[in-house]
């Protein structure tokens, strides 16, 4: 316990609410009950987290059973995570449920589950609470300070408000030990085990090597710490000693973003290319520091943004590409579901042949020339002043590049550059891609939060898109049947944000309510990520078997012809309104994967693969999702951080999905407001 102490007291995490919590409560505090919340700087967090997390895991006993939030119906609530229970004592209470109830205490139910198995619970606040036997079918009602024995499948009911559990065992077999959660859960996958893939983002803790090869979800604040295993923040990516910064966004919040991000400051030369209107631009114009500068790019075609989300640090060392989702203010970064993806790459070598052109390269340079920002002069260390334009990225070597690059920018493109744009780009590479058999007509996922004005025949367009590729035999993969995943009405009434979230899901009733979207509608499920209350802002496009993946695209681009482009004049041209990025992820040699450079330390040499035997040349990798059920430290195995269910589950006849202007949503959020307020 002293232990313990002394590192809330020098932890750069220690806050005075959190310390008299751990007084009164050391287990609560320190995770068992999975609901204690910090609110400090990111980049101080990583490493109390691990802190943290290592303490608790020296006090953890094993994970034994769950319960199961419940709707009024007693159906499984989807858009609330279980709870995990532990052996020994389990705290439950107000942070426990999905909709704000101060009538139920913080430590409303004790429930002790022994190493025998055995259930008992205690009831610790001022209320009532309901049992229902899963036997019988018989109530019984504790008051307060009574305690009862439970059995699996019982019914717990928190009054009031009505909050129902239930309460599920593990087998024996499945129960877990002192081992840490990605050795356990690899065991279990091992031994055939998988309990139903909840909260898999455990398990997702993906080595150095492979980080480049895969993305990560941004942390979201309100969420159990094992919900934000491997996730980032925006210091986890912005860090070290960077010499020119390039930010290019839709929206930028300047006042959170210099408080959230302090080192912004620090930087010699930053230059923001950004899609705000006149009024923000000029107050971002007034708050910015004065070595920052700002540029909105052209927008030839009406009813075009500049949407692209990237970030692209200049290091003594080298470069640091980024591509997100998530606009640079407060709530995306805080209390959204998102994806990003980032790669280090050093300068090419003066002194030897420059390294042939790769596509990652030409697909870079090529959108980077079209924003024509104007350029400015940064100091590198030992290089002198640089001219910072598009040509100067080409001085970097991008050959060990794990992903392509897919951009749109607006314009009526032909010829050549028909094919160099939006879905027409994402057709040309995979339409040359072999692919396993497997993926031969497999589906598809569309998922975004941003539903354009669509028609049939332009739906049938992109899918042609999506569906290019061949087998090994040289047939090709053929069309893939396409599903929408879209958060339904009560999945925003109930998110972490209430219905407040709605606002940045913007889409019209008269957009999402085209009859011949009905049938690709599929509920936005993400209990594996414990993303289920966290509204989608991350944009993915996949095709997919089972757990695997034929390909994998994390980008900025919505559901839209002004995004992706609308092919015309005969399939001659294509017409894009506005400024798209987004990385996509292919199957490749497994000698790709084993290169690591990181900008941001002081050993200057390169990390490559050992050299690989024939058969290991010929290897490719094989993206799987974070629920795949096989050996994930296999070194041709990329597991992706895809948030949702795969495969999705089609809407049920109940479900209505969100659109911000339908109006009339009487039922009240978890912050007991109505929509439109």
């Amino acid at each position: 316990m002293s232990l313990l102490i002394k590192f809330l007291l020098t932890s750069p995490l220690k806050h005075p609410k959190i310390f008299a919590n751990f007084l009164l409560d050391p287990i609560q505090c320190f995770g068992f009950t999975k609901t204690l919340r910090f609110a400090s700087s990111s980049s101080s967090s990583s490493s109390a987290h691990f802190k943290l997390r290592h303490l608790s895991s020296l006090m953890a006993h094993s994970q034994v059973a769950y319960l199961i939030p419940l709707k009024a119906d007693l159906k499984e609530d989807e858009s609330s995570p279980r709870i995990t229970l532990s052996e020994g004592p389990n705290i439950i209470g107000r942070g426990n449920v999905s909709i704000a109830d101060k009538r139920l205490s913080r430590k409303h139910i004790t429930i002790i589950v022994s190493t025998s198995g055995s259930v008992s619970l205690s009831v610790e606040g001022t209320n009532p609470v309901v049992i229902r036997s899963s036997g019988d079918g018989e109530r019984k009602k504790l008051k307060p300070c009574e305690k009862v024995l439970v059995s699996n499948d019982d019914l717990i009911e928190l009054i009031p408000g009505h909050h129902f559990f239930k309460l599920v065992l593990l087998s024996t077999e499945s129960r877990g030990s002192h081992e840490t959660p990605a050795k356990k859960a690899r065991k279990g996958e091992a031994q055939g085990v998988n309990d139903d893939d909840v909260e898999a983002i455990r398990r997702f803790v993906p080595p150095d090597e492979k980080l480049p090869s895969t993305f990560r979800l941004l942390s979201v604040n309100g969420l159990p710490d094992w919900a934000n295993t491997s996730c980032v923040s925006i210091n986890d990516v912005i860090e070290g000693d960077v010499v020119a910064a390039i930010l290019s966004n839709y929206m930028v919040d300047i006042d959170w973003l210099m408080s959230a991000c302090p080192k912004l400051a620090n930087i010699p030369q930053v230059m923001v290319i950004h899609g705000e209107g006149d009024g923000r631009q000029e107050y971002i114009q007034r708050k910015k520091p004065a070595n920052w500068s700002l540029h909105k790019p052209r927008l030839p075609i009406s009813f075009g943004t500049h949407h692209s989300k990237a970030i692209f640090l200049v290091y003594p060392r080298g470069v640091r590409v980024v591509v997100h989702t998530a606009n640079l203010i407060h709530v995306d970064w805080n209390n959204k579901s998102q994806g990003l993806w980032m790669q280090d790459f050093p300068w090419k070598d003066d002194d030897k042949d420059s390294p042939k052109g790769c596509g990652f390269e030409g697909d870079l340079i090529d959108y980077l020339n079209v924003l024509k920002w104007p350029e400015f002069t940064a100091s590198l260390p030992g290089r002198g002043n640089m001219k910072i334009n598009a040509a100067f990225f080409k001085k970097f070597d991008y050959s060990n590049a794990t992903v392509r690059l897919i951009a749109s920018v607006p314009g009526y493109h032909t010829g050549l550059n028909l094919n160099k744009w939006g879905h027409m780009k994402l057709r040309t590479i995979l339409q040359e891609y072999i692919f396993d058999r497997e993926f031969r007509r497999s589906p598809l996922v569309y998922q975004f939060s941003s539903l354009g004005s669509l028609d049939e025949k332009w739906l049938a367009e992109f899918r042609d898109s999506l569906s290019s590729g061949l087998t090994e035999d040289k047939t090709p993969l053929g069309p893939g049947d396409p599903l929408i995943i879209w958060p339904t009405v009560e999945d925003v009434r109930c998110s972490l944000e209430g219905y407040a979230a709605g606002n940045a899901i913007p889409s019209p009733l008269k957009n999402v309510e085209k009859p011949f979207l009905i049938k690709y509608w599929a509920k936005w499920k993400a209990n594996h990520s414990a993303r289920c209350r966290a509204m989608p802002h991350i944009k993915t496009f996949t095709r997919y078997s089972d757990q695997k993946l034929a390909w994998f695209l994390l980008t900025s681009s919505n559901l839209s012809k002004a995004a992706w482009g609308a092919l015309q004049k005969n399939n001659s041209q294509l017409m894009i309104r506005s400024y798209e990025l987004g990385v996509l992820f292919l199957p490749s040699p497994t000698k790709a994967q084993g290169c690591k450079f990181p900008c941001t330390e002081n050993n200057t040499s390169v990390v490559k693969a050992k050299q690989e035997t024939k058969d290991e040349v010929e290897k490719r990798s094989k993206l799987v999702t974070m629920s795949w059920q096989g050996d994930r430290d296999s070194p041709e195995i990329i597991s992706l951080p895809i948030p949702y269910q795969l495969p999705p589950t089609p809407y049920s006849p109940e479900d209505v999905p969100w659109s911000w202007d339908r109006g009339g949503y009487t039922k009240k959020d978890v912050y007991g407001q109505v929509w439109p307020r």
